[in-house]
């Protein structure tokens, strides 16, 4: 073997170990993101997350998510939102991220390019103003889903708006939101993305002693009907998600509750 051939060799040896000594250290940075993910935060209100479905929960600074790999986004996103999380303040909008800290990878945002569909927070930017990185933590894209503009923009943004009025109201509320992952759904992208045909927001007040809730549910077209008109039972949404909502709550009160679609204890000015 001439020196020539060693020389290429040893070369060879040289790239193919330096490949492999990078891949293992991406493999241990994207473990350790992932189980950065898994932890839960200190700013997490545990005692109102629902269950997962799927198995992956994800827990971010601002915001908790269950992610559905086969539908590539969140069955369903959860968070407290209090009266002093309320800002007017404008932060620049980022660009959307990949969220790491989804074992199964999530879905890259590409798939929403000139397919006709906004990327619709399910946690709204517009509940995490009260700092630059809450804020940027919404733009994951672990926290969209597929809407129709004319959704996202009217009777979706009404609701995120009036949640907000409640969570000033009522001194703070806990939100959980997402897209009904069930039946036959059109699909967005090379990771075919679903489009939900419904949405859901389950909120509950539990700051004053007297606990109430409220669930919406909403077909995937704008509207221009009172948000009341969307109300329905917990137990509904439940029904369509397979998702369990406040199981920790005293199982008299839960029940109670959750079979109600009255909304008369929530204003609606």
């Amino acid at each position: 073997m001439n020196s020539k051939t060693k020389y290429s060799i040893l070369t060879a040896i040289v790239i193919i170990a330096t490949l492999v000594i990078k891949d293992y250290i991406s493999n241990q940075e994207q473990i350790k993101v992932v189980s950065g993910g898994v932890t839960v935060k200190a700013n997490t209100n545990e005692y109102f997350l629902p269950t997962s479905t799927t198995g992956q929960t994800i827990h971010h600074q601002s915001y908790s998510l269950s992610y559905s790999e086969p539908y590539e986004q969140a069955e369903w996103v959860a968070y407290e939102l209090k009266k002093s999380h309320l800002s007017n303040t404008n932060f620049k909008r980022p660009y959307f991220e990949i969220d790491e800290a989804v074992k199964t990878k999530a879905a890259h945002w590409r798939n929403y390019k000139k397919s006709g569909y906004d990327k619709g927070h399910l946690c709204p930017a517009g509940d995490r103003k009260y700092s630059q990185t809450a804020h940027d933590e919404t733009f994951l894209t672990s926290n969209i889903s597929p809407q129709k503009h004319d959704f996202n923009a009217g009777v979706w943004n009404r609701l995120e708006q009036k949640t907000r009025y409640w969570a000033s109201k009522y001194d703070g509320v806990f939100v959980v939101s997402g897209g009904v992952l069930k039946g036959t759904m059109k699909t967005i992208g090379t990771e075919k993305v679903a489009v939900p045909n419904q949405f859901y927001k389950v909120i509950i007040d539990n700051n004053f002693g007297d606990t109430k809730m409220l669930a919406f549910l909403m077909d995937h077209e704008d509207s221009n009907k009172p948000l009341y008109k969307f109300v329905v039972s917990v137990d509904e949404v439940e029904a369509l998600t397979g998702i369990d909502f406040f199981h920790e709550l005293d199982d008299e009160v839960e029940n109670r509750l959750e079979a109600s679609s009255n909304y008369k204890n929530w204003s609606f000015n």
